[in-house]
């Protein structure tokens, strides 16, 4: 893919379905690309890391949403700083109760609500983070009652195809793991529960994607069909 960002962002826009919103994964991005995205049309900017959220903050404050996409067992520490957790409109990636307890308590100390995701892991692969589906409403269940949380959906990047999505079995294991995923939020979505809201069904990334809105996704996380592959 011919790699310009505003083009990127204008086809990919324009090629979605009306009331779905797009994360733009800005892993290993300068904040200077990141702002060519939002200044296309990105309205969430999604970061893995916090050393570089913070170049992005600052280019994009005010502009679009800031996004914590990482793994939170691996950042726990730089995460929980007051400075950063404020930095960040959502947490898409709490993958677990305690994980969720530790953020609860450092956003009460700075009076924040934050809004966050339960990650998925819904290809069930050892290699990945996120809560396993049967574990799912339990854990769900816990967090609702964190006074300084709210669940606002559940997140899930499917399973990790063996070549690419060109392949028929890597296709059929994807829409396993977003069927799987939709199923779980519908259920929540009926429990009613306090301090859950679900609102956002995000699946499926920039090789995947198009078939997890064909399984009900809301929110899709894109990286390098809008910057480019990764280096």
């Amino acid at each position: 893919m011919k790699n310009n960002i505003k083009e990127n962002v204008k086809k990919i826009i324009e090629d979605l379905p009306q009331g779905v919103k797009i994360v733009a994964a800005a892993k290993g991005k300068t904040g200077s690309q990141v702002l060519e995205s939002v200044e296309a049309g990105i309205k969430i900017v999604g970061e893995n890391y916090i050393k570089d959220a913070k170049d992005i903050y600052n280019k994009i404050k005010g502009r679009a949403e800031l996004h914590f996409i990482g793994i939170p067992d691996k950042t726990k520490h730089d995460l929980l700083r007051r400075t950063n957790l404020m930095m960040f409109d959502m947490i898409e990636t709490v993958n677990s109760f305690e994980i969720a307890e530790e953020i609860n308590q450092k956003c009460a100390q700075i009076n924040k609500i934050m809004p966050i995701m339960i990650e998925i892991n819904s290809g069930e692969e050892k290699q990945k983070a996120g809560v396993l589906p049967e574990n799912t409403i339990d854990i769900v269940k816990r967090i609702s009652k964190l006074s300084n949380l709210k669940i606002k959906g559940l997140m899930t990047m499917g399973s990790t195809p063996h070549n690419s999505m060109e392949n028929p079995e890597d296709r059929k294991r994807a829409r396993d793991c977003f069927k799987k995923t939709k199923k779980l939020f519908d259920e929540i979505k009926n429990l009613d529960l306090a301090n859950v809201e679900m609102k956002y069904l995000s699946m499926g990334m920039s090789y995947s994607y198009k078939i997890a809105l064909e399984e009900g996704a809301n929110m899709l996380r894109i990286g390098s069909k809008i910057y480019g592959k990764r280096k």
